[in-house]
């Protein structure tokens, strides 16, 4: 593999950790000093849902920012020995860690980023099992009342600012993408914050670094203060895409689907670089919600852009896009090939018309409330091998359902990739069987086996075997 297409992270450390592990104490960094009882024991009785189990993997995953694994069975099993505890103390709480990787710390002491980041996770762990699961306020077999929930989310981590013009660019792409791919998306961050506008990625290596790391040199010479690098994950991914050093802003969404939500809830512009499995997830997602009738109104600038290198990905994405969902889904958005001063001039343009939208409907700025997402798209979507067989993919629905379905089939791969679960599954019933019209599989087959070619779905070094059987 050469080292114009050899995977890159964006990462300085190395990608296999050694051994070394520290034990500490750590004082609470951010707002979230104090626990009830009540929170304290739900963290720690295991008949809670499994809810230390879920804070210890998340913590974990913070605790390993920098060294990518892109496989969250290997990193609970490589760190087996890893605890975490809430001490309850007079004057708040702290968080004995044993085992944690030794990259976490500088001298003996956490890097203040990771400890925010360590405290982000208890913050989102809990209020999402006190606050939003089985609560009856919170009807999540509804959409409004799944958007509501997202909402309360995201305020209680102080993600939604009120009295502040329109300017989250949410930028999507690989975690496993070459060096000159991470470098160009260094140079769009840069363009986006020279012209004053904050990124959110979904936190982690390669494409949702970079364009973090550009803005940063970005907004410094514009003396931009207050900047956001917000980073939206959920538990199931974050062990594969740790939160990089750059986010100041982590939000940890329950599942998938809520994270996909929060995204399109909060940002107002997407950027796509590119990236594999993951990342036609998320195309699909929101196309799947842009081609709803009652959104096609409703402007959302929508750009996918790359090196010059990177022109071949891109055809194939637009080429499947157009063959699955049709010519309506291929008009909702641009395509920007080896531009970064373009592409950051027709975000800034697009981003206006959202502000001028939302003005003029009297719409918040800082929650997309307007837009329609339909039970498909939040539905938290369990990636078994039966739900993979029986997932609908043929052309007799409309094609935002159809989206609905081909998302599915992208989310139960990168499961099958990188996610404890997945992995576990497919070790334990073999591949994941993928059914459906000739007219919609040839597609899908051959994007993925395009992406397998250009090692899009593993980090470097690391042998792929497909989680997958196309039928």
């Amino acid at each position: 593999m050469n080292q114009a297409t050899r995977p890159y992270t964006g990462s300085t450390h190395d990608s296999h950790p050694t051994s070394d592990t520290i034990d500490a104490v750590v004082s609470p960094v951010g707002p979230l000093k104090v626990l009830s009882k009540v929170e304290m024991a739900k963290l720690l009785d295991a008949s809670q849902s499994g809810l230390y189990t879920l804070f210890r993997s998340c913590s974990l995953a913070v605790l390993n920012s920098g060294n990518y694994l892109d496989d969250g069975k290997e990193l609970l099993e490589r760190y087996r020995d890893f605890s975490i505890q809430v001490v309850q103390e007079e004057r708040g709480i702290k968080l004995d860690v044993k085992g944690a990787p030794a990259s976490a710390f500088v001298d003996g002491k956490m890097i203040r980023g990771i400890t925010e980041h360590l405290f982000a996770v208890l913050r989102d762990v809990l209020y999402a099992s006190a606050e939003i699961q089985s609560n009856p306020k919170f009807d999540l077999n509804t959409q409004e009342g799944t958007t509501d929930a997202v909402f309360h989310m995201l305020r209680n981590a102080d993600t939604l600012h009120s009295g502040v013009d329109p300017k989250l660019v949410v930028c999507w792409g690989g975690h496993s993408i070459s060096r000159e791919e991470y470098d160009y998306t260094k140079d769009v961050g840069y363009q986006l914050g020279l012209r004053g506008l904050d990124i959110c990625t979904g936190c982690g290596p390669g494409a949702m670094k970079g364009p973090m790391k550009g803005a940063t040199i970005g907004h410094a010479k514009q003396r931009i203060q207050g900047n956001r690098y917000l980073g939206i994950t959920e538990p199931g991914i974050i062990a594969a895409e740790a939160p990089n050093p750059i986010v100041n802003e982590l939000v940890i969404l329950p599942d998938i689907e809520k994270r996909l939500e929060a995204f399109v809830r909060t940002g107002h512009g997407i950027i796509v670089f590119p990236g594999g499995a993951g990342t036609a997830e998320e195309i699909l997602y929101l196309l799947g919600i842009l081609l709803h009738p009652e959104n096609r109104d409703i402007p959302f600038p929508l750009i996918f852009t790359g090196p010059a290198d990177s022109a071949a990905y891109f055809e194939r994405i637009h080429e499947f896009i157009g063959l699955t969902l049709g010519e309506e889904a291929q008009q909702r958005y641009q395509i920007i090939v080896d531009d970064p001063i373009q592409v950051a001039r027709e975000m800034l343009e697009g981003v206006r018309h959202v502000r001028e939208f939302r003005k003029h409907t009297d719409d918040a700025y800082y929650y997309n409330w307007q837009l329609k997402i339909a039970p498909g798209f939040q539905r938290p979507f369990a990636p078994t091998h039966a739900n993979m067989r029986s997932l609908e993919l043929h052309k007799n629905q409309a094609s935002h359902e159809l989206a609905a379905n081909l998302r599915r089939v992208f989310s139960g791969i990168v499961a099958g990739n990188v996610k404890d679960e997945g992995i576990r599954a497919i070790e334990e019933h073999g591949l994941f069987e993928i059914h459906g019209d000739p007219e919609i599989m040839k597609p899908v087959d051959e994007l993925l086996s395009s992406f397998v070619a250009q090692s899009r779905m593993k980090l470097p070094g690391r042998a792929y075997k497909p989680c997958y059987r196309i039928i």
